[in-house]
């Protein structure tokens, strides 16, 4: 259930910038035992987003208010910001009163996926190029609906997204890491997709590439993985096209593991053998 801030009524006004256009940010973390998990990571992204939305940000103290009502197990606490009410038509107000709700939830990881990795496959739609927007999470999510709707098998966890001009980007909501020759890739963001918050804490801790490839680049690789703050990583194991064919694949070994600790060990998930 959707919980307001203490200041503002339950619900969302039809009138909200958020509702009407996608005109908000949003902050999904993990929450272990009433304590935030790269906060500060979600604090500076929500930051960066509020500067290029020309929205205020509020107090650090009304965005942590939440986890006063944190139990004592894991959770994943979402965090949205829109611009308020007000503006006829596109034209945004002058002075926005932003509008701040969360959810908090109980949450369990597929511990499964840690450990025998995933399957995924390559996604037909392809993300516009906006570098105004690029790695904000702002409401507009629409995208990634439309990626997410090309499959039902839900032995296919995720899908990956290339930009229109055949660059790789993304999962539909994680960030996507390989190892080629030797060396930690992940794809350039500065045209579009999300900065995940443990791809930027990982970047802090390891040689990690930001490059421009293809898909090709995965075929090329030794290992594959995806990742976000609340799920943690995922060996990728088996790489499909939009059609069904395979691509590539991949054993879980011990590259994988050793890239998926780093990551655990930041969000307080185990290590796996």
């Amino acid at each position: 259930m959707a919980v307001p801030c203490p200041t503002e009524p339950a619900g969302w006004p039809l009138d909200d910038r958020g509702v009407a256009y996608g005109d908000g940010l949003f902050e999904t973390l993990l929450v272990r035992a009433g304590r935030p998990l790269l906060w500060d990571e979600h604090l500076a992204r929500l930051a960066r987003g509020c500067h290029a939305l020309g929205i205020p940000i509020p107090p650090e103290h009304d965005l942590a208010a939440p986890l006063a009502e944190a139990g004592p197990g894991l959770e994943v606490l979402k965090l949205t910001l829109t611009r308020g009410s007000g503006g006829r038509g596109y034209r945004p107000p002058a002075a926005p009163e932003p509008r701040l709700r969360w959810q908090l939830a109980a949450f369990a990881p597929d511990s499964g996926r840690w450990r025998d990795g995933v399957r995924v496959r390559l996604c037909r739609f392809r993300l516009g190029i906006q570098p105004a927007l690029a790695g904000i999470k702002h409401l507009n999510r629409l995208e990634n609906v439309l990626a997410r709707g090309e499959w039902q098998d839900d032995a296919i966890a995720e899908g990956l997204l290339e930009d229109a001009e055949g660059r790789l980007v993304e999962a539909t909501a994680m960030n996507l890491f390989w190892c080629r020759d030797g060396r930690l890739e992940t794809p350039s963001l500065g045209r579009c997709g999300v900065a995940g918050t443990l791809r930027e804490a990982l970047m802090g801790r390891l040689p990690l590439h930001e490059v421009d490839a293809g898909v090709e680049a995965l075929v090329e690789a030794e290992a594959v993985w995806l990742g976000n703050s609340v799920q943690g990583v995922w060996p990728v194991v088996h790489l499909e096209d939009a059609e069904g064919r395979g691509l590539a694949a991949w054993p879980v070994g011990a590259a994988h593991r050793a890239f998926q600790a780093e990551a655990h060990d930041l969000l307080g998930y185990p290590r796996l053998p």
